[in-house]
């Protein structure tokens, strides 16, 4: 998979290989996943507001997946590229432009976060859906079926069973009284600031035994396409940081039957790396937007010295708001390679 693309260029979009053919997809399996990461809705999120429209270049004919790399594109229309003139030379703190800028020898595209804005996740959202229709393919190993709400759909009667994949913010700004999140959200937004937040993704139904030892653990390629999430800056598994304070005779989960269901689940569905069976259950930490109109003090490459920064443009106060649709598509990415190991 590649994801490609610069914020406030012509596009953005993903190449996935490994695509099955004969695979039914259209643009149509798209809408419902894309219309969750959309911003312009939300308080609290950008008010920059694109069709996202996909554009199915290759790797389908006639309806169905020729096998060949499938390419979605997305154009970006709606930017205003004039907002991000003067953090060539003033970067944002706790932001990709300073790094980006080392990173491309100052040849890099710096409008709107260029390759390291969150718009690409528009790409790993799509290569979600695709990842699941693989799953759902004759033969495949899963049958998915999307849903409704933030669930984001079912798989289920292939070589995983019937497996739920389901996502929701559960932290915003330390806060976990979700009746409290507006009221964050909008202080934050008053306050020209912004919050981070955790958000947990769950799946029923994995049978056990998925994931190879050591380095294709379930836990490692989860991980892995989680921090490729721009802003994530932690994953943990079941009981996670927090594990770490309990004794064993606590955090252990007795096992209570001969399919290996267990009593608790701080393990969150995985022992050794291998899947056991029980819900996989796995947070990741979203931290705050780095772009805030709130005044800093940051180094000014051009003149040298550190200098008031106050940042115009339109940002997401939260953009743990809009992820968890992209957390869910990622879960499903790693969930298809690794099933595609027990084949």
């Amino acid at each position: 998979m590649a994801i490609f693309g610069e914020s406030h260029g012509e596009a953005v979009g993903v190449v996935v290989d490994g695509v099955k053919p004969g695979i039914e997809l259209s643009v149509r399996d798209f809408e419902a996943d894309l219309a969750r990461r959309r911003g312009g809705g939300a308080a609290g999120t950008t008010p920059r507001r694109e069709a996202d429209e996909p554009q199915i270049v290759s790797g389908v004919f006639e309806g169905r997946t020729t096998g060949a790399p499938v390419a979605i594109l997305f154009r970006n229309e709606n930017v205003r590229s004039g907002d991000y003139e003067r953090l060539a030379n003033h970067p944002r703190p706790s932001h990709a432009d300073w790094v980006g800028r080392c990173k491309s020898v100052g040849y890099g595209d710096p409008r709107g976060g260029g390759h390291f804005s969150g718009r690409l996740t528009l790409g790993l959202v799509a290569a979600g859906v695709i990842a699941k229709k693989m799953l759902a393919s004759p033969g495949g190993g899963v049958a998915w079926g999307v849903g409704a709400g933030v669930s984001g759909g079912v798989l289920g009667g292939g070589a995983l069973g019937g497996v739920r994949i389901s996502s929701e913010i559960v932290e915003l700004g330390g806060v976990k009284e979700r009746a409290e999140f507006e009221r964050v959200v909008a202080d934050a937004v008053r306050d020209g600031d912004s919050v981070g937040g955790v958000i947990e993704c769950r799946a029923d139904g994995v049978p056990e035994g998925l994931g190879e030892p050591f380095f294709d653990s379930v836990e490692s390629v989860v991980s892995h396409i989680m921090f490729s999430i721009p802003g994530v800056k932690g994953v943990e598994f079941g009981s996670g940081f927090a594990g770490a304070a309990l004794r064993g005779s606590e955090n252990n989960d007795p096992i209570v039957d001969e399919r290996g269901r267990t009593e608790k689940n701080n393990a969150g569905g995985v022992n050794g790396g291998i899947s056991n069976g029980n819900q996989i259950v796995m947070r990741a930490a979203v931290k705050p937007t780095a772009s805030i109109a709130k005044a800093q003090q940051t180094w000014n490459f051009a003149t040298g010295r550190a200098e008031t920064l106050e940042i115009g443009g339109r940002h997401d106060a939260c953009i743990a708001l809009r992820a968890a649709v992209v957390v869910e598509a990622a879960m499903a990415v790693a969930l298809c390679d690794l099933s595609l190991q027990l084949r």
